[in-house]
């Protein structure tokens, strides 16, 4: 993964966030325990995670972006704020090699830009479903994220709820890149 690669994640996810109006909170997400209030949260939390962690060289502890209702204030300025941090902390000199210690093992900062953008187009393209928007993202990135998350979505299954991932779904015949990566990491494309 890229910086650009993350930025361009962060861009299509915001353009779905913009659009979501508190009327929306409560419908329900392809997340099944998740509403899109909660999705919302999860999206700006992470944003706002990801450049902590990576400064820190560690996940922060105790976390203070954990549990804040990011959806009951204004969403998308604290998810641009956010976005703008992890970009500059990713892109900071040896951010990419640098070993970070996260709750889910110790990797370098190259690794967990990669989670990152995971993340924001996924749950990106869980909100833009829950909420009946478009979603695009370039194919050749839903490529090599399919590449990066199937080297460990494997481990990291379980029940909804539970996992990080659900079971892989089988992706239609002639499915997009990001079909077949939503689909992958257990959501039906």
């Amino acid at each position: 993964m890229t910086i650009e690669s993350l930025e361009a994640a962060f861009a299509a996810t915001r353009t779905v966030l913009a659009e979501v109006t508190p009327e929306r909170y409560g419908d329900p997400t392809p997340c099944a325990s998740w509403t899109v209030r909660d999705l919302v949260n999860h999206i700006v939390e992470g944003a706002n995670w990801f450049p902590l962690c990576v400064e820190a060289a560690a996940a922060p502890d105790p976390d203070p972006t954990h549990g804040v209702d990011y959806a009951a204030g204004d969403a998308v300025a604290s998810f641009d704020a956010g976005a703008a941090a992890a970009l500059a902390a990713f892109a900071a000199p040896g951010a990419q090699e640098r070993m970070i210690v996260l709750p889910f093992g110790e990797l370098p900062g190259s690794v967990f830009m990669g989670i990152a953008t995971n993340d924001m187009v996924v749950h990106g393209w869980d909100l833009a479903r829950a909420t009946g928007q478009p979603y695009d993202v370039d194919p050749e990135q839903a490529v090599r994220l399919l590449g990066v998350v199937s080297s460990f979505a494997d481990t990291l299954r379980g029940p909804e709820g539970a996992g990080a991932f659900g079971p892989a779904v089988e992706a239609p015949e002639g499915a997009t890149p990001l079909l077949r990566l939503v689909a992958y990491l257990g959501r039906q494309p």
